[in-house]
């Protein structure tokens, strides 16, 4: 792939906080996930972090930070952080808050700012791969770079893929 990566609100976040990252372009697959993004960059799913966009009980959104090899525990996160219920949001309503497109949501450089909670295990990564902000472009950094730019809490809510 030649083309030029794009300058989105997530890039403009971390040049403003002066974070050194590596940009990585694929060929996007609809509903691929993070098995594509890893096989096309050649990195452990584990390594590949998915922003889920969720919602409480009162749909107040939130982002969950997740290895992508794991799925998320709602009841456990519900129960964390002191919520009825936790559960994803529908496509639509993850673009609205978000104002990415499902498939390129990054957690920088969010429409509206949301609360955000950390798979803690992540940051024991020596580098991530998260979300650049556009579908097939994934960022390469350390998971410490991101903690003083999100303020994520941080949660054990993994489960394990099989």
């Amino acid at each position: 792939m030649s083309e030029k990566a794009p300058v989105t609100a997530a890039i403009r976040v971390l040049r403003q906080h002066k974070v050194a990252f590596t940009e990585h372009l694929y060929d996007y697959e609809e509903k691929g996930g993070t098995t594509v993004s890893s096989r096309e960059l050649g990195v452990p799913e584990h390594a590949v972090i998915k922003t889920l966009v969720m919602e409480d009980e009162n749909k107040q959104p939130l982002i969950v930070l997740m290895h992508g090899d794991c799925e998320t525990s709602t009841k456990n996160l519900a129960r964390l952080i002191g919520k009825k219920a936790i559960h994803p949001c529908t496509p639509e309503v993850a673009n609205k808050h978000s104002g990415y497109l499902v498939g390129g949501t990054s957690p920088l450089g969010t429409r509206k700012a949301m609360p955000v909670y950390l798979e803690r295990s992540i940051t024991a990564l020596d580098r991530i791969y998260l979300n650049g902000g556009k579908r097939g472009f994934l960022v390469g950094l350390a998971p410490a770079d991101l903690l003083p730019i999100l303020k994520p809490v941080l949660v054990d809510v993994a489960i394990p893929h099989d």
